[in-house]
């Protein structure tokens, strides 16, 4: 009897995925039509320009961030343009050639050689080594916060002290105090994984979230300390307590996420986040929303972290949401039973 009602149930979940996964896959672009870390209109110039070993385009791009005081994007194409240059710095080298202290190609020469210290397995020494350029690239422009996420992330790597990592938050912040980039620097030095603890990486989250503007990204934090949690591995045992932090984060980067239009690239990177997180919890729904409001922009992050192939996890994850959503809606609806019986309002 066991036996047969589980199969039955079996069967039902079956027929409801069935009959609701179509309907469900509205608002989802095909697979085929989902890009990662697809650049902005500002952004694809620059890089198609690289390509061809041309450096004008992204010289006059993050210029242009500079003098419109544009920390967050100028934070954004400045990691992009360093992943390229990674394989690729032949237009870099021509830059600083050209303009040795033009502060931004300062500033691609500091990230690149930091990304570089950090792939290295002497990556304490090397980091060390590369602790000029930031400074270099900080006293270039001393309004720009971006150098300052770099001596955060360098103060990670260096296993600088908690009273070293507080000084440079302290001018990071003086720069710019909501910059989001500088705040995950911060996140991420706090974290159980380095120096801190879940409950102090939720702390710092929720009082930084809690500071800002409700648009502000900042505002997603919370659910980046939720993320780090979620991964930890199943060594780490999750309170209660810690099981609502995790959801009230989600609630908050609902409402953030809410604030922009479906499809916008802005937000896809905090959109992808909470969709990890909300599929881990087993929010189904609004997961599912959640991949309607990124359409075509999968990121690398958070996918990259749990996956070799991020644009594969992020489809998985996609596909495995909504067949969860169909698989418990009812088989079928009022209207529907209404319809069978031939009575149409």
């Amino acid at each position: 009897m066991v036996c047969t009602m589980s199969f039955l149930r079996a069967l039902l979940r079956t027929a409801r995925m069935i009959r609701h996964s179509p309907r469900l896959s509205t608002g989802l672009p095909a697979d085929d039509a989902v890009l990662l870390d697809a650049p902005d209109e500002r952004l694809s110039p620059a890089l198609v320009a690289a390509a061809l070993g041309e450096y004008e385009p992204a010289a006059k791009l993050l210029a242009t961030t500079r003098d419109a005081a544009e920390w967050e994007n100028r934070d954004r194409y400045l990691s992009r343009l360093v992943t390229f240059a990674r394989n690729r710095d032949g237009w870099l080298n021509d830059w600083l050639a050209t303009a040795p202290h033009d502060p931004d190609a300062l500033l691609v020469k500091a990230e690149l050689a930091v990304r570089r210290a950090w792939e290295s397995p002497a990556r304490a020494e090397r980091l060390r080594d590369v602790g000029p350029l930031i400074t270099a690239a900080a006293e270039s422009d001393p309004r720009d916060p971006v150098p300052w996420r770099l001596a955060l992330d360098h103060a990670r790597g260096t296993h600088a002290s908690h009273t070293t990592f507080e000084a440079l938050w302290e001018q990071a912040i003086r720069r710019s105090s909501h910059h989001y980039g500088c705040h995950v620097a911060a996140l991420q030095y706090l974290s159980a994984a380095w120096y801190g603890s879940h409950r102090e990486c939720f702390d710092f989250a929720e009082r930084a979230a809690e500071d800002s503007l409700p648009s502000s990204l900042v505002q997603a934090l919370p659910v980046r300390a939720a993320f780090a949690l979620l991964i930890a591995g199943p060594e780490v045992k999750t309170t209660s307590v810690l099981e609502e932090r995790i959801d009230t984060a989600a609630d908050l980067a609902i409402t953030l996420s809410a604030a922009f239009e479906p499809g916008d690239p802005w937000p896809a990177e905090v959109r992808n986040l909470l969709a990890y997180v909300l599929v881990v919890r087993g929010r189904w729904d609004e997961a599912l929303e959640q991949f309607r409001l990124i359409g075509p922009h999968a990121s690398s992050f958070p996918w990259s972290s749990v996956s070799d192939d991020p644009l594969g996890q992020f489809l998985d994850a996609r596909d495995g949401a909504r067949l969860q959503v169909a698989s418990a809606t009812p088989l079928w609806n009022r209207a529907d039973h209404s319809r069978s019986h031939g009575h149409y309002a």
